[in-house]
């Protein structure tokens, strides 16, 4: 009496179960696993005076970008009128300048300063690797796309690039396309010092 209930029953059960199975794999060629970018901000409040930085804040400031090791891709934005000359100078030495705006920050700067800020952005890809993931026929494997796309996040120069990209105007500039040509073909031949050094085929006796 009971047993036709239940095998309606645990049809039900494995429909269903089916159902969210399909639900989870990913019948596409497109990789799940994609690089989030998170943006950091680190501030400093530095004492300005009449023209600029008090001279040993900028020791302090370099002292700040050395601990950050800050480089190609971070943002450099200070809030304030004062010392920005000092800053763009300490910015400078890092292959950076200075960018407009600046994000919010906690607290309010003290009359007599300014705030530095540097802003920067890592790439990584969260969940990978992924192994224990479901897959079936027809389907790509839940770790599809982890070892790309991870190195991708861990070799990208600036992870800003990943979210907007970089524009065409490097692309488009003749002279920025022609610079390695005209390189190339301005160097000198190697044999127009006369050092090229005459080798012998022979083998030794």
């Amino acid at each position: 009496m009971y047993r036709p209930v239940r095998i309606i029953a645990l049809a039900a059960a494995l429909t269903a179960g089916a159902a969210g199975h399909a639900e989870e794999l990913n019948k596409s060629l497109y990789s799940v696993n994609q690089p989030v970018v998170r943006h950091s901000d680190y501030a400093i409040d530095l004492r300005v005076q009449s023209g600029g930085l008090e001279p040993y804040e900028e020791g302090r400031l370099d002292g700040w970008f050395q601990s950050l090791q800050v480089g190609y891709g971070d943002r450099v934005y200070v809030e304030g009128d004062e010392g920005r000359e000092g800053v763009a100078r300490a910015a400078s030495r890092y292959g950076l300048l200075l960018s407009d705006s600046h994000p919010v920050t906690a607290g309010q700067v003290q009359p007599g300063m300014i705030r530095v800020i540097v802003s920067r952005a890592t790439a990584s890809v969260p969940g990978c690797p992924d192994w224990k993931g479901k897959s079936g026929p027809g389907s790509t494997s839940p770790n599809y796309g982890c070892a790309m796309n991870s190195n991708l996040a861990a070799m990208v120069a600036d992870a800003n690039d990943l979210v907007l990209g970089q524009s065409a105007v490097a692309v488009s500039d003749t002279d920025t396309a022609t610079k390695a040509v005209n390189a190339y073909r301005g160097r000198a031949p190697s044999g127009a010092s006369g050092t090229v050094k005459s080798e012998s085929a022979k083998g030794g006796n």
